[in-house]
């Protein structure tokens, strides 16, 4: 019995330590590390203020491609679950094929293949004969994710129970009610982590813009580097304000997972 008292204790600090976040603490530690550095250098402050364009780009890419992409995403769905065979068919289509080909491919086909074939000037005069490479990055990026959406709102609509769908349609619902007023706001509480999930390595890939010469936050990194050529100091700015801004959009996800969960 003594033995058992005098091992409790010990158990218990045990217990308390696997529960600390160490992965948080080696992170604050770094962090701290790495600020010091940044003010006590003067290299450090100027490539953060050069870089600070790219960032609010980077944001405004990621934001408005997402945005299209949750609605070809939400319409891929739909027409995988379509009992329509033209609707599902082409709906198919387009999934297995963005999904079959790396992303940065569909960006480059989607800038130099497809967008150089867009012809704007009757419609928004002749500055804008072909579409600029921030809306065709932009564009692109949604529809390679849009693929990978189409997948969510797919495995989240048939995560509803076919006996709600049944029940709404005997009391009169149409196919379109059932799936707006009852399937989809089940559906969305269910996706709602996988698609902060994509939003957040949205922003990641956004770099790939930079290839169609995008002046995003990768961009204006290589372009700091060609002028300095310090290449570590450079990239590691480049590499802390993605993490700040990825870490800051995994906590907005995980507030909005809270308030939204189910029960």
């Amino acid at each position: 019995m003594a033995d058992q008292l005098a091992q409790r204790p010990l158990r218990a600090n045990n217990f308390r330590l696997d529960q600390i976040p160490w992965w948080i603490v080696i992170l604050a530690i770094l962090s701290l590390g790495a600020a010091l550095n940044i003010l006590t250098n003067s290299f450090y402050l100027d490539t953060f203020a050069f870089l600070f364009e790219g960032v609010w780009l980077s944001l405004r890419i990621t934001v408005i491609s997402y945005i299209l992409a949750l609605i070809i995403g939400l319409l891929g769905g739909l027409g995988r679950v379509s009992t329509n065979p033209v609707i599902y068919a082409i709906a198919t289509l387009y999934v297995e094929v963005v999904r079959g080909v790396p992303l940065f491919v569909v960006i480059l086909y989607f800038s130099f293949v497809i967008a150089p074939n867009i012809q704007l000037g009757n419609l928004l005069g002749p500055d804008f004969r072909t579409l600029p490479d921030f809306w065709s990055g932009s564009i692109a990026l949604a529809l390679g994710y849009g693929a990978y959406l189409s997948e969510v709102y797919r495995a989240g609509i048939q995560s509803v129970g076919k006996g709600q769908i049944e029940a709404a349609r005997s009391l009169g619902m149409t196919a379109a009610q059932t799936m707006r007023f009852i399937v989809l706001p089940q559906a969305i509480r269910v996706i709602l982590p996988p698609l902060g999930n994509e939003f957040i390595a949205m922003l990641k890939d956004s770099a790939l813009v930079s290839a169609i010469g995008v002046r995003d936050l990768t961009q204006l990194g290589r372009f700091r580097v060609s002028r300095t050529f310090k290449t570590f100091e450079v990239w590691n700015a480049v590499a802390i304000l993605y993490l700040m801004m990825t870490l800051c959009l995994s906590l907005v996800v995980r507030t909005i997972e809270r308030r939204s969960k189910i029960g």
